[in-house]
C-alpha cells in the first residue's frame, strides 16, 4: 500500500541483477518525476462506492498478511481493509489498516483512505500514519489528507495502466510525494501465495528520497504481491495469505 515506507522470497540472483539496474532506473525516475502533473480529482458524484479495480482490490473484511526482511531483521505487515470509511472533500473513503512489525516489535501503523472512480481509478485521499517511538506511538510527518494544507489526491492504481506511463500517487509538499512508472504488463512473480504470470509490475520512489527505489507486483483479482526495494536499501516483503 502507499501508505508503508518506500519497499520472502526473493532469490540472491534477482537482488544482484536489481541492483545493477538500479542506477539507471533511479536516474530515469528522478527525470520523470519533473513536469508530471497532479491528476485532477473528480467530483464527488463521480465516485463509486467499491473498490473493485482488477490489480487493486479492496473488499472490506480482507485481511492481507505478508513477509519479509528489512536491513537483515524480519518483517511482517498486515493490510486490512475495514468496513469504516472517511469523507474527504465529499467522497467516501474506505478506511484500510496497515501495521509492521520489524524484528517482532512494533514500527508503524498506518490508516490509509481510498475511493475509486466510476472509471475504474482507484485514488489516494491520504492517510493518518503514526510510528512506535520509545513505548508509544507519534504521527508521522508524511501523514496527510486531501484538501489540508494544499495536500492533493493521487492515483495509487489505474483503470488501465499502460507501459511507460508515470504519474503521482499522492501529494503534499515536501512530505508525501510518491511517483510510480509502470515498466510491464507481463512480468512473471513467485510468491508464498502463489506463482503468477502477466503480473503488472511497476518502479516506485519518491523526490523527497533521491536515492530509494521499490519495483512492485500486482496480481488481477489479488493486488499487490510482492515489494521490493531495488535501491537505497534492503527491504522487501511478499504475500503470504489473504483472509475474509
Amino acid at each position: 500500500m502507499s501508505g508503508r515506507v518506500i519497499a520472502a522470497g526473493a532469490t540472491v540472483g534477482i537482488v544482484v541483477l536489481a541492483g545493477a539496474v538500479s542506477a539507471l532506473a533511479g536516474r530515469s525516475a528522478d527525470k520523470a518525476t519533473q513536469g508530471t502533473p497532479i491528476s485532477v480529482l473528480p467530483s464527488p458524484s463521480e465516485f463509486v462506492k467499491r473498490i473493485d479495480n482488477k490489480y487493486f482490490p479492496l473488499r472490506p473484511g480482507t485481511t492481507f498478511l505478508f513477509g519479509g526482511t528489512q536491513e537483515g531483521k524480519a518483517r511482517r505487515v498486515s493490510v486490512f481493509v475495514t468496513h469504516k470509511t472517511k469523507m474527504i472533500l465529499g467522497i467516501r473513503a474506505t478506511v484500510v489498516l496497515d501495521q509492521v512489525l520489524v524484528g517482532g516489535k512494533r514500527e508503524e501503523k498506518t490508516f490509509d483512505w481510498y475511493a475509486q472512480d466510476k472509471h475504474g481509478n482507484v485514488w489516494y485521499l491520504g492517510e493518518d500514519s503514526s510510528d512506535f517511538v520509545n513505548g508509544k506511538w507519534v504521527r508521522s510527518d508524511g501523514s496527510w489528507q486531501a484538501g489540508v494544507n494544499g495536500a492533493k489526491a493521487g492515483i495509487v492504481m489505474k483503470a488501465n495502466p499502460r507501459v511507460g506511463a508515470v504519474y503521482r500517487q499522492e501529494y503534499y509538499a515536501g512530505h508525501a510525494e510518491d511517483m510510480a512508472k509502470i515498466l510491464s504488463r507481463n512480468s512473471s512473480v513467485a510468491v508464498s501465495y502463489g506463482s503468477f504470470q502477466h503480473a503488472l509490475q511497476t518502479s516506485e520512489w519518491t523526490p523527497l528520497e533521491r536515492g530509494v527505489l521499490e519495483h512492485k507486483y500486482y496480481v488481477k483479482g489479488i493486488g499487490n504481491v510482492r515489494t521490493i526495494m531495488v535501491k537505497g536499501g534492503s527491504e522487501e516483503e511478499h504475500l503470504v495469505s489473504i483472509t475474509r
